[in-house]
């Protein structure tokens, strides 16, 4: 039995109940701050003061219940309810998800070979402190993903803050003053304009401020490599050629590895020497080979994408020559030091193989859920690439045409209200570093910025398109695909009463 003046001080301290808890639990909400600025304060802003819709700015966010089950806008009563739309379209897709099985099956056995090649086991998730020499764990899973990459030589390193920053340490690493560098699929993404110079900050150690030269080949209107362009593209200046994978923010197929192999032949066949780099991101485990298996110099990626199977949190890596992936590291560490140095504590050492070993799945997974998605926004009437049914390649990105910010915002707040990590914030559009227009992100993820768990994100410009990533199974797309098509609904229903 508990004292009485036990009791009574318990009493004194205890959490209040029922209305007044929820009162002091809903003060407490509105006197967080934004912890931090740029990406993550646009992207999910906490905010000070009341949060109420109609006075809410572009800095605020406004919290909001969740929308209830089964609700369709009155202009819309004559459509399907959205929840039958979705799962009427994932009996259409069903068949490509047993393909997208096969491929996950090659790639697990892709992985799981190298890993007992260079028998793995528990003595290699020791880690490392300080200046991490002879860390066995860190080296074993360079010579890992050197294997599954088809590359000579491979650094994974939690050192790399995102995709972005292995793609420059690249580039900076095999780039001189006078050389050029070719961007031969289109424009680079967003984030890369910085590190090329293209805008920015003058004298903050771009490439241009390097006396690096800058060229690209505009896309075929068909959205492929211009190869006619490209067979006479390379000049004596043209020192590296970057191709990249995905579509980024650009309204255009991904490329497939075949591609990618010809474009290597392409630039080759003019001169050998030029090195050809590939910005791998969303391109990992979405074929049954990499790059550089197919003579790409060298290929780059980040590991809160496909590698790290959205258990890892943070890293990134370069693949490819030996010789070049060791003057990429240089960049990210210092001439002299290379490969050598870079502690990685035991649990992340554990988490990066353990989550190569999980990406083939989880690829796959986001691979259904984009397929989904394209099915059902397709049936809405939008404009989706890669179009609905198979995709050659299968593309780790389903990119909508939305056609409207106001759409674009409510497809990426219910994407958010669909998430586990932060479903109560609303994201807004807003300033972000290394993007040249406002950006609206949607991704309520354990790990910060984890596109590959689920996301949708885009810049807010015409044609307002969303990009749509990521999902750890397939069923969470259906989930989040209700929401939004109701939400899109909605939206249109409030337009048309302005």
């Amino acid at each position: 039995m508990v004292p009485a003046a036990q009791a009574a001080r318990c009493s004194r301290t205890a959490a209040p109940s029922g209305a007044a808890a929820a009162a002091a639990a809903t003060a407490r909400r509105r006197n967080v701050a934004a912890a931090g600025e740029g990406r993550s304060a646009n992207r999910t802003k906490w905010a000070s003061g009341e949060l109420s819709g109609a006075g809410s700015s572009a800095g605020t966010a406004v919290l909001e219940p969740p929308p209830p089950a089964g609700d369709v806008p009155a202009a819309a009563a004559e459509q399907k309810d959205a929840s039958e739309l979705v799962w009427e379209a994932a009996d259409e897709v069903r068949p490509l998800f047993a393909e997208i099985d096969r491929m996950v099956h090659a790639n697990i056995k892709r992985v799981q070979q190298a890993m007992r090649r260079h028998r793995i086991g528990p003595h290699h998730f020791a880690g490392s402190t300080g200046y991490g020499h002879g860390d066995l764990g860190r080296a074993a899973l360079d010579e890992v993903v050197a294997e599954v990459m088809g590359a000579e030589a491979a650094a994974v390193r939690i050192q790399y803050v995102s995709g972005t920053h292995a793609i420059s340490s690249a580039l900076f690493g095999c780039l001189r003053p006078g050389d050029e560098l070719l961007a031969v699929a289109g424009s680079p993404y967003d984030t890369l304009e910085e590190v090329i110079g293209l805008r920015g900050t003058p004298n903050i150690g771009s490439l241009a401020d390097w006396g690096v030269k800058y060229r690209k080949l505009e896309l075929a209107p068909s959205g492929s490599i211009d190869w006619h362009a490209l067979a006479t593209a390379v000049t004596p200046e043209t020192k590296v050629a970057l191709v990249q994978r995905s579509c980024g923010y650009a309204l255009r197929p991904t490329l497939r590895i075949d591609e990618i192999e010809r474009a290597v032949k392409a630039i080759k066949a003019q001169n050998p020497d030029v090195i050809v780099v590939v910005d791998n991101c969303y391109g990992e485990f979405t074929d049954v080979c990499e790059p550089p298996a197919v003579g790409a110099d060298l290929c780059m990626g980040s590991l809160i994408k496909n590698g790290g199977g959205t258990i890892v949190s943070g890293g990134g890596y370069v693949a490819g020559r030996a010789d070049l992936v060791e003057r990429a590291v240089a960049r990210l560490t210092a001439p002299g030091i290379g490969m050598d140095a870079g502690c990685v504590p035991g649990e992340t050492l554990r988490l990066m193989f353990q989550g190569l070993w999980l990406a083939p799945q989880m690829v796959g997974e986001a691979l259904k859920g984009g397929r989904l998605a394209a099915q059902v926004l397709s049936k809405e009437g939008f404009n989706v690439i890669p179009a609905p049914g198979r995709s050659n390649p299968w593309s780790f990105i389903t990119a909508v045409e939305l056609g409207s910010k106001e759409r674009m915002v409510a497809f990426c707040r219910a994407v958010q209200q669909c998430c586990p990590i932060g479903s109560y914030i609303q994201p807004v559009p807003g300033v972000t570093p290394g993007y040249g227009d406002e950006v609206i992100f949607a991704d309520g993820t354990f790990i910060d910025g984890s596109t590959a768990e689920l996301s949708a994100d885009g810049p807010i410009r015409p044609p307002y398109v969303v990009y749509c990533q990521g999902g750890t199974h397939w069923t969470h797309w259906a989930y989040v695909l209700e929401s939004a098509v109701a939400a899109m609904r909605a939206a249109d229903a409030a337009a048309a009463e302005k």
